[in-house]
């Protein structure tokens, strides 16, 4: 019998500060392309992030990923390293010279979350703002 495939989405909030600046470019430059978000004491966003997963709804179990498991996933790969944090100075990954703009922060969260939720993560949502919204399926050119 075939099983049918549905997504499941679990919905957190974090916030967190960072300041958009390359150091390999000017401070000028920085500037021009980052604008008031390149200040040097940085800003901040209450983020809301979206993790969707996709699968078989499971014949013995009734779900495509047991939940409690999902949550944990996004306590561990999400709130942890994020929540009330300066992305720039205490993420690891940012502080190797990525610019903190939420698409690499997007990606980044996707790269935490596959250690978690294996080949059932389908999409990372994040919205900066009610109208700046980015979205990751895992995608590479």
């Amino acid at each position: 019998m075939k099983q049918p495939v549905l997504t499941m989405t679990r919905r957190e909030t974090f916030s967190a500060s960072h300041r958009l600046h390359n150091p390999t470019l000017s401070d000028e430059e920085n500037a021009r392309i980052f604008g008031k978000c390149n200040s040097p004491n940085g800003h901040g966003h209450n983020y809301v992030v979206e993790v969707t997963v996709k699968g078989p709804v499971d014949e013995k179990t009734g779900m495509v990923m047991d939940l409690v498991e999902l949550k944990k996933a996004v306590e561990e790969a999400i709130m942890k390293p994020l929540d009330h944090k300066n992305i720039d100075k205490d993420v690891e990954y940012f502080r190797n010279g990525v610019v903190s703009t939420t698409e690499n922060v997007t990606v980044f969260i996707w790269n935490q979350l596959k250690n978690y939720t294996k080949e059932l993560l389908h999409e990372v949502k994040v919205f900066e703002t009610e109208k700046n919204i980015f979205s990751y399926r895992g995608d590479i050119l």
